[in-house]
């Protein structure tokens, strides 16, 4: 199953699979994501699923059961 998935706060939209990795899908859509552990102990790569959690993109994948999913990105500098 596709999904809709909207990076903000760029307003960057992809379609993406169903559990397809978080960091995965950014990299696609171009949208940089920090990485630290890539293991989702450093929490560099949190992200926020609107309505949802807070979670690490590095070991998230995109959830299913809705049409769509808004992805909140923060800046934080350092992790630059």
């Amino acid at each position: 199953m596709q999904v809709k998935v909207q990076f903000m706060p760029d307003n960057i939209t992809v379609m993406a699979a169903v559990g397809e990795p978080l960091l995965q899908v950014s990299q696609r859509a171009g949208v940089e994501i920090p990485t630290g552990c890539l293991s989702g102990a450093c929490h560099a790569c949190e992200v926020e699923i609107v309505g949802q959690d807070m979670v690490c993109a590095c070991i998230s994948g995109v959830p299913a059961g809705q049409a769509e999913v808004i992805i909140a990105l923060y800046d934080d500098p350092g992790w630059k």
